[in-house]
């Protein structure tokens, strides 16, 4: 038996876009879900009880982070990482690998794995699908990801496989081929994260690569499928392509992946990047864009972001968004918010991060709305930001 269950209600009829709910060992969440980023296993300034208030089911830690700061092994003898952050909900893990590709300064990647410099003290760390599982299966999510190999978005960014000089430009073919050895080692990897995973209370999602090339997201979907996973994620995007490609990717990929299992888009945090999505049949979302834009006084709207430092707002009576029912629009103005973060008080980035998880938390309900009633109008009434 699987550690996760997923069960659709609702399909629109016009799209491949489904309503479900996803239970785990720690609750369920619906689908269409969008998981709030708690890296370091914590929401950036916020209580986990603040998190649950916006709306969030599930959220997403960084077992890269975790490794390094406080450790795995600690976590596991704490009792795992529920108990250590105090969030009783479902949890989600990510293997790792997304560093291969953000961390490309300072890793070497071969065929067994990837060694990293520590941002901490510089300490070597070697990171192989084995021991991603290992991690992941101490930190104590109800669903962890398989370890893989992110290629860039093109040619312009590869990075080195053996060195640490950072990235750089490289012909189409040598690009190409680096493309296709991340799908092969994604694969071979997947296989090595199966024979290592030993909880039946966690659900291990593979993750497909291949880029922007449709023959390679073919291939490693149809790999993937073979192993029979509670879950798919779609990865190697958002990564520099663009909206046009990203859509591409997605609506190519998804109906790849088996309609009873759910569909996880991985990093991609726009809302016309996730209602894109959700009618190729992505259930799934994380992004750190709410909390991080809240961090810099950016926050978001049905008609897209305002910065708050801007002297427009220093007079200005209104909350964000007066359609908001999160705590930051129901008590605050935008004058009170800019003076926040002009005076360096720390309750700004909170209450804008507050607002930007509801934000994306209220989208998500409309959305499901959409779907059970194909009516997609009233998503773009209310939602004038996703036809931008």
């Amino acid at each position: 038996m699987s550690a996760i269950r997923f069960d659709i209600s609702e399909k629109a009829t016009d799209c491949a876009a489904r309503v479900g709910k996803v239970t785990t060992p720690h609750g369920t969440f619906d689908t269409p879900a969008f998981m709030p980023v708690g890296t370091k296993a914590s929401v950036k300034g916020l209580l986990p009880d603040l998190v649950e208030s916006t709306g969030a089911q599930i959220i997403l830690n960084n077992t890269y982070h975790l490794m390094l700061r406080p450790g795995t092994e600690l976590i596991d003898e704490l009792g795992g990482v529920h108990r250590f952050m105090g969030w009783c909900g479902p949890i989600l893990t990510d293997s790792g690998g997304f560093q291969v590709f953000s961390l490309a300064d300072v890793r070497a990647i071969d065929d067994e794995g990837v060694t990293f410099r520590s941002e901490i003290d510089g300490a070597e760390i070697r990171l192989t699908p084995a021991s991603s599982i290992k991690a992941q299966n101490e930190i104590g999510a109800d669903i962890i990801m398989a370890f893989d190999d992110c290629p860039p978005a093109s040619a312009e960014h590869v990075a080195p496989e053996n060195v640490t000089s950072g990235r750089h430009a490289v012909s189409a073919a040598e690009y190409d081929a680096r493309n296709k050895l991340a799908v092969e080692r994604s694969i071979r990897w997947l296989e090595r994260c199966v024979k290592a995973h030993h909880r039946d209370d966690q659900g291990l999602f593979g993750i497909v690569q291949g880029g922007v090339d449709l023959d390679l997201r073919t291939h490693c979907a149809q790999a993937m499928r073979d192993f029979d996973l509670p879950g798919y994620a779609i990865g190697g995007v958002a990564v520099g392509e663009g909206y046009d490609q990203l859509v591409r990717v997605v609506e190519h990929t998804a109906p790849l992946l088996p309609d009873n299992k759910p569909r996880y888009l991985m990093g991609v945090g726009y809302e016309r990047d996730i209602v894109a999505a959700v009618r190729a049949g992505v259930d799934m979302f994380d992004c750190v864009l709410p909390t991080r834009n809240g961090r810099n006084a950016n926050a978001f709207t049905p008609t897209g972001q305002i910065r708050l430092k801007n002297a427009q707002y220093r007079t200005d009576s209104s909350p964000i968004d007066a359609g908001c029912d999160c705590l930051t629009c129901q008590k605050y103005t935008r004058a009170y918010l800019r003076h926040l973060f002009n005076a360096g008080e720390m309750l700004g980035p909170i209450l804008v991060s507050i607002h930007n998880l509801r934000h994306f938390q209220r989208l998500m309900l409309d959305i499901r709305h959409a779907i059970r009633n194909d009516n997609w109008p009233y998503l773009r009434d209310r939602w004038p930001v996703i036809a931008t």
